[in-house]
């Protein structure tokens, strides 16, 4: 395994639960605290039991020959997104209190929520040798259509989990507030949805023909 891509992954990881505790302003924040746990828990199951291999983990250690700019666009919005949705989190829940106390019942489907998509986006990862972090056709990895597992349900499933986690994040947390930087996250997932889509369509062999099989983008029976 790529040490480098494993460093630069916790070490990532860590900086955004650094700015979720310092925009709370202390350690004892419950919320923070779970979700750091399902984090960890998620990290540690990412090279364990849905460990990829590793010219897949080369593939999502740099952005590849072909990667196309307004994906790499909406990457960078999106990480100034992530990083309001943990401030916002942090500001609300953990130090102001802006919003009114959520019922235990609503931060327990956050919980779900969370974990449920999160694994959905390690499974969907593992499924997938072509899983890459950007959007590029990986001629040089001879990249073919992948229409087994979760990819016989939908086009996109990784995208379908991040969804489904965005939507647990204000529940887990109990912050009215953090719904405004979700809602642009998940506006944003469902460009890159449709953009990537688009691009498979136009220049990777099969692609069309996969989506007479597989009809739906993300949602099933939806879109």
């Amino acid at each position: 395994m790529k040490t480098s891509y494993v460093v630069k992954h916790f070490i990532g990881t860590f900086v955004f639960f650094a700015i979720l505790f310092i925009s709370a302003g202390r350690i004892d924040y419950w919320q923070g605290l779970v979700y750091v746990a399902i984090g960890v828990i998620m990290s540690v199951l990412s090279y364990t039991v849905f460990s990829i291999d590793q010219e897949l983990l080369d593939e999502r250690g740099k952005a590849g020959e072909g990667a196309k700019q307004w994906d790499k666009t909406i990457l960078g919005l999106s990480f100034l997104i992530t990083i309001s949705m943990y401030v916002t989190a942090g500001l609300d829940s953990g130090r102001y209190h802006w919003s009114p106390d959520f019922h235990w019942s609503l931060c327990v489907v956050g919980i779900l929520l969370t974990i449920t998509g999160q694994l959905l986006f390690l499974i969907a990862q593992k499924q997938n040798k072509f899983f890459s972090s950007t959007v590029r056709i990986q001629t040089d990895r001879e990249h073919t259509v992948c229409d087994t597992g979760l990819y016989k349900v939908v086009r996109h499933p990784a995208y379908l989990g991040m969804i489904i986690q965005s939507l647990g994040f204000p529940l887990l947390f109990g912050s009215l507030w953090s719904i405004i930087p979700i809602s642009l996250s998940i506006i944003l997932i469902v460009i890159r949805t449709s953009l990537e889509d688009k691009t498979l369509r136009a220049e990777l062999k099969g692609y069309p023909e996969y989506t007479n099989k597989t009809r739906f983008k993300i949602i099933p029976g939806v879109w």
